[in-house]
């Protein structure tokens, strides 16, 4: 008969012991395979735009500090969704970041078509002061209801007009066709100037003028450059009539869905990317616009005092149309930053 060596048994405590220690051990294991959570940030322009720089950025922040943990994709150029689908992919989950123009937010709330209103801002030391003052950042919460929640603001720069003829005076742009973004006040816009609003992605904007399906449009100089448009458009005026920022926006699920400590983390890394992407967007301004100059691909117009009081006294009666939407208050805002 065997005789069991009892000194070899353990007591329940040693056994409890010993099982969590293989769980954790196991755990751990586990742990460290893991995939990483993926984030995809999905953005329509150039990786060499202050957009595409800035998506990038946040990539390498994210990943170096959290490493193993979270692994950021930026698909650019429209690969993944394209300007009219992009917010609705967020909604979906498909995406978890994506950047629109202020523009893309019309149909979430009306509050942002502020944006769109022209001549509204002075330059982009402006627009920046209206950004950061109470009114700007409480318009970052306007659409939590909808789902989405603004993390930043993202300078592209003020914004010119081009055609294939010169446009000195509003007269010069009656019956052209401009391609816009979806943007009820970009619409009324032109048709303050009566020339013809045409609402297309951005990724067909180019294609759009080369065939001349289009007479012109309106871009900032680092748009017009990345995207090639001063290749196939013969003049730009430099009109510094709007300006065309971004809003990074994530959805209120996925946001509320990450760990407190991450997310902290992932909200540092991007305003850190912002203000990068801000900084390049400041350089690019004259960095660009020199560029197209010296290519003498396309004719360059200034306007002088008279010429530009035009432009405005033919399109300054758009904020009136659309003040009960967006708010006299809010536009008396925007205004005092000018100031």
């Amino acid at each position: 008969m065997t005789t069991l060596n009892t000194s070899t048994k353990l007591s329940p405590l040693k056994k409890l012991v010993k099982i969590s220690a293989i769980a954790a051990l196991f755990g751990a294991s586990l742990t460290a395979f893991a995939a990483p959570v993926e984030i995809k940030f999905s953005h329509v322009v150039a990786e060499n735009t202050p957009k595409g720089q800035m998506a990038l950025k946040f990539k390498e922040l994210v990943e170096q500090r959290l490493p193993g943990e979270y692994q950021v994709n930026v698909f650019p150029n429209s690969q993944l969704f394209g300007d009219n689908n992009e917010l609705s992919a967020l909604l979906l989950n498909d995406v978890q970041f994506v950047a629109p123009s202020l523009s893309k937010f019309e149909r979430y709330t009306k509050k942002l078509q502020i944006f769109d209103l022209p001549f509204l801002f002075q330059d982009m030391d402006a627009v920046n002061r209206f950004q950061q003052s109470d009114a700007g950042q409480k318009l970052l919460n306007s659409m939590k209801r909808k789902g989405l929640i603004g993390l930043g603001y993202l300078h592209n720069g003020m914004k010119q007009f081009s055609a294939s003829s010169p446009l000195v005076n509003p007269e010069d742009a009656k019956g052209k066709k401009f391609r816009i973004m979806a943007s009820d006040v970009l619409a009324a816009q032109f048709q303050a100037i009566d020339a013809i609003p045409v609402k297309k992605p951005f990724s067909e904007v180019f294609t759009l003028l080369q065939t001349r399906a289009i007479d012109g449009q309106e871009n900032t100089w680092s748009n017009i450059y990345s995207k090639k448009f001063y290749e196939v458009q013969s003049n730009i005026t430099e009109s510094n009539h709007g300006v065309l920022d971004y809003m990074v926006v994530t959805s209120n699920e996925f946001w509320k869905g990450l760990p407190g400590d991450k997310r902290k983390v992932i909200k540092a890394s991007l305003d850190e990317a912002v203000a990068y992407g801000n900084e390049i967007a400041a350089a690019k301004v004259n960095k660009d616009k020199q560029a197209i100059i010296d290519s003498k691909r396309s004719e360059i117009t200034y306007l002088n005092a008279s010429q530009r009081a035009a432009w405005v006294a033919s399109m300054k009666p758009v904020w009136a149309q659309f003040e009960e939407k967006i708010g006299k208050d809010l536009i008396d805002a925007a205004v005092a930053s000018n100031q």
